[in-house]
């Protein structure tokens, strides 16, 4: 017996993906924040050391290239709940451009190895990105719901130079960080207090 999907059915699917990783970035990010005030180690002397671990766990968010990395949101999340938000979302941000570098030589380098010219869409993406530049980049990675890598990867395909991918992207990924660090802060400021021991 063979059953049809519908249109709708991936779409759906899709949606609960979408939803069910959010409420694992929400339920980590709690975990985080009370594993942090639990340990006290929101303390100033430990403080560079949960930056670096942003900086760390974003870089990796970005460089591997289509897997998503939940503790690397959930923790910028909580180190902004209690920390300097806005060098949160700065540090996370330059981590993750720096991280897209890997997008983009995969597409510079895998021009050469594969030929994408037949891949489905390839032209369309390659004309868009030829069109916008600067600006399709921006949009990219200002975005939440198609991955940026997408961008490196055609930037790298088009010899776009690094630096013209870069600072549109980093341009798109800060105020993307900013507002999931204020929002992600504003909704861990609602939930009951974590009781310490």
């Amino acid at each position: 017996m063979c059953i049809k999907m519908t249109e709708e059915q991936p779409k759906k699917r899709n949606w609960l993906k979408l939803l069910l990783y959010f409420i694992v970035l929400i339920f980590a990010s709690a975990g985080l924040l009370y594993l942090f005030r639990h340990l006290g180690v929101m303390e100033e002397e430990f403080a560079p050391t949960l930056y670096l671990a942003v900086f760390g766990l974003s870089f990796l968010n970005s460089a591997l290239i289509g897997v998503p990395v939940v503790p690397a949101m959930a923790t910028m999340i909580a180190v902004a709940a209690e920390g300097d938000l806005v060098l949160t979302a700065l540090i996370a941000s330059l981590a993750g451009t720096l991280g897209e570098v890997t997008a983009y030589y995969a597409g510079y380098v895998g021009k050469r190895l594969i030929h994408l010219e037949s891949a489905p869409g390839y032209t369309r993406l390659v004309g868009w990105m030829e069109r916008h530049g600067p600006w399709g980049i921006f949009v990219m990675s200002i975005q939440p719901v198609v991955p940026v890598d997408i961008a490196g990867f055609v930037s790298g395909v088009a010899r776009l130079p690094l630096w013209r991918f870069l600072l549109p992207c980093w341009a798109g990924k800060f105020p993307k960080y900013l507002l999931v660090c204020y929002l992600g802060d504003a909704f861990l400021r609602i939930l009951p207090p974590f009781p310490l021991p």
